[in-house]
C-alpha cells in the first residue's frame, strides 16, 4: 500500500464534514486520480457500486484495507512551534513570559546552527508524520537558513505544511541575542522566505509560506505595518499568537488601548488565511470580528492549562460563526498528539461547562452549554482544520486530497480494544478518540503517497 494514486481504495471509512456529525463510509469505495486527489466517493448500496468495484478489480486498481482496519482523515494541526520540540515535556512550571526567555528563546536561537537544526527538525517531523498529522501549521525561528530547512524538509518527507520564519523585532520584549534586527530586516526576510517557497522545484503545492508575527508583544509597529502590507499583496497565510494569556492580553490593552484582534485587524493582518492561536480572552466583539473576516483559531487545550489562565470558550465561538481547529501547540503543550489533543478539549470544555471550584455553588461555578463530545473534537482535528486554512483536507470528498491514516486495533502495542460482538462503527470512532495510540495508526498517506509505515 505504498501508493494509492490512481488506485480505488475499499474499505470502512469516518470523517466529520460538519460540526458534530459523523458520516460513516461502511464498505466504500474512494477512487483517486494521478495526483492523489479523490476522484470518486461510492459506497454501497449506492447506485454502480458494485460495477466500480468490479471495474476496479479487473483493471488491477483495487486496494482493499486489511479486515478490522478504519481509514480516518490526517489531522490537521493548527499551532506547532517547531523549534521547540527538544524540549518538549519540561519547562511547564513558570508563567509565560518567564518560560518564553528562561527556556524558549535560548533554544530557538541555537537554530542558527543549521546541523542543531536539520538533527531536530528531523525528527519533529517524521514523529509527527507517524502520529497521524498530514497538515502542520509550523512557526519556525527567525533565521532564514534553518527555516528554509524546514521548508525542504516537509518536502523530502511528504508533509503538507504551512511555514513561517518567525517575525519579532522589538528590543523591549526580545533578548538581544535572538530577534530581528530591524522592522525592515524582518520584512524582508519574510518576503525571502515566501520567494522560497514558491520556487522551489520539488514543492509542487505541499508547502505554503505563512506571514509569522510572534505576537504583537514582540513586533514593534513598522513591523506590523509592513507585515500586514505584505499579507495584503501577496494574500499568504498569516498567523500569529492572540489573547493568549492575561498577561500577553492586558500588555496589547495597555499599549494600544484595544484588543489584540482589533490591533491585528488594523495592520491588515486578520484575513481569511489567518490563524490566531488561543485566542482565549476573546470578547464578544473581537469574536464578531474575527468571523467577519473569515479568519480561524487554533484551539490549544492542552497548553491553555498551563500558560493561558482559562479555558477557551469554545461552543461561544462556534456560535458567533468562528472557524476553529486544534493545535498542539508544540511545546507549550506537552503532547505532539492530535489524539491526545482531542481528548484534551473535550475534558477542557466539561470543565468550563461544570466549573472547577467546589466552593462554589453548583448553579453558579461553571459556563452552561459549553461541552463538546468526541465528534465535535474529531471533526476539529481534521474537517474544520482544513476549513480554517482554506485547504482541501480534513474530509473524504471529491476534489479534496486524499490525506488519512489507517488504524488497526490489532496492531502490536495496541492500546484500542474493538469488540465486534458490543461496538457499532460510531463506538470504534469514539473508542479511537478515547484510547487509540501512535502504535494504531499503522499507515499514513499524504495525497495518496505512503510516509509512514508499511513500506513507506
Amino acid at each position: 500500500m505504498t501508493d494509492l494514486r490512481g488506485k480505488t481504495i475499499a474499505g470502512t471509512f469516518f470523517h466529520a464534514p460538519h460540526p458534530g456529525s459523523i458520516e460513516i463510509l461502511a464498505d466504500a469505495l474512494i477512487t483517486l486520480d494521478a495526483r492523489g486527489d479523490i476522484a470518486d466517493v461510492s459506497r454501497w448500496p449506492d447506485a454502480g457500486h458494485a460495477e466500480k468495484r468490479k471495474a476496479a478489480e479487473d483493471a488491477g486498481t483495487l486496494v482493499t484495507m486489511p479486515a478490522g482496519t478504519y481509514v480516518l482523515p490526517g489531522f490537521v494541526d493548527l499551532h506547532i512551534h517547531a523549534p521547540q520540540y527538544p524540549q518538549l515535556g519540561k519547562a511547564l512550571n513558570v508563567p509565560l513570559e518567564v518560560w518564553l526567555h528562561r527556556y524558549t528563546f535560548p533554544l530557538e536561537a541555537r537554530y542558527a546552527d543549521i546541523a542543531f537544526a536539520r538533527h531536530h527538525y528531523d525528527m519533529l517531523v517524521g514523529d509527527l508524520i507517524a502520529n497521524g498529522t498530514t497538515t502542520a501549521l509550523y512557526f519556525a525561528t527567525v533565521h532564514q537558513e534553518a527555516t528554509r530547512l524546514l521548508v525542504d524538509i516537509c518536502i523530502e518527507k511528504g508533509q503538507r505544511a504551512l511555514v513561517g520564519k518567525v517575525a519579532m523585532d522589538d528590543p523591549e520584549q526580545c533578548p538581544d541575542y535572538y530577534r530581528d534586527a530591524s522592522s525592515e530586516a524582518g520584512i524582508a526576510d519574510t518576503r525571502a522566505l515566501i520567494d522560497y517557497v514558491a520556487a522551489h522545484p520539488e514543492n509542487h503545492g505541499l508547502v505554503h509560506p505563512v506571514i509569522t508575527p510572534r505576537f504583537v508583544p514582540s513586533c514593534t509597529d513598522p513591523l506590523l505595518e509592513g507585515l500586514g502590507a505584505l499579507a495584503q499583496e501577496c494574500g499568504c497565510h498569516v498567523q500569529t499568537h492572540c489573547s493568549e494569556s492575561d498577561w500577553a492580553h492586558g500588555y496589547v490593552l495597555s499599549r494600544f488601548g484595544k484588543t489584540d484582534t482589533e490591533t491585528l485587524d488594523g495592520f491588515g493582518l486578520l484575513t481569511r488565511r489567518t490563524v490566531l492561536a488561543h485566542s482565549n480572552f476573546l470578547t464578544e466583539d473581537d469574536m464578531d470580528r474575527v468571523a467577519a473576516r473569515g479568519a480561524g483559531v487554533a484551539h490549544c487545550p492542552l497548553s491553555n492549562a498551563y500558560f493561558a489562565n482559562s479555558v477557551f470558550p469554545l461552543r461561544a465561538a462556534l456560535a458567533k460563526g468562528v472557524r476553529v481547529g486544534l493545535g498542539t501547540d508544540i511545546s507549550g503543550g506537552p503532547s505532539a498528539s492530535m489524539i491526545e489533543a482531542q481528548r484534551m478539549a473535550i475534558a477542557a470544555s466539561r470543565m468550563l461547562e461544570t466549573g472547577v471550584d467546589p466552593d462554589i455553588a453548583q448553579e453558579k461555578r461553571g459556563r452552561p452549554g459549553s461541552r463538546i463530545d468526541f465528534d465535535l473534537a474529531f471533526h476539529l482535528a481534521t474537517a474544520a482544520g482544513g476549513d480554517a486554512l482554506d485547504l482541501p483536507v480534513g474530509q473524504f470528498k471529491p476534489g479534496y486530497h486524499f490525506d488519512a491514516i489507517l488504524v488497526d486495533p490489532s496492531a502490536p502495542g495496541s492500546t484500542l480494544r474493538v469488540s465486534e460482538e458490543l461496538d457499532t462503527d460510531e463506538d470504534v470512532l469514539q473508542k479511537i478518540v478515547y484510547t487509540a495510540s501512535r502504535a494504531n495508526l499503522t499507515q499514513v498517506w499524504i495525497a495518496g503517497r505512503s510516509v509512514s509505515g508499511g513500506t513507506a
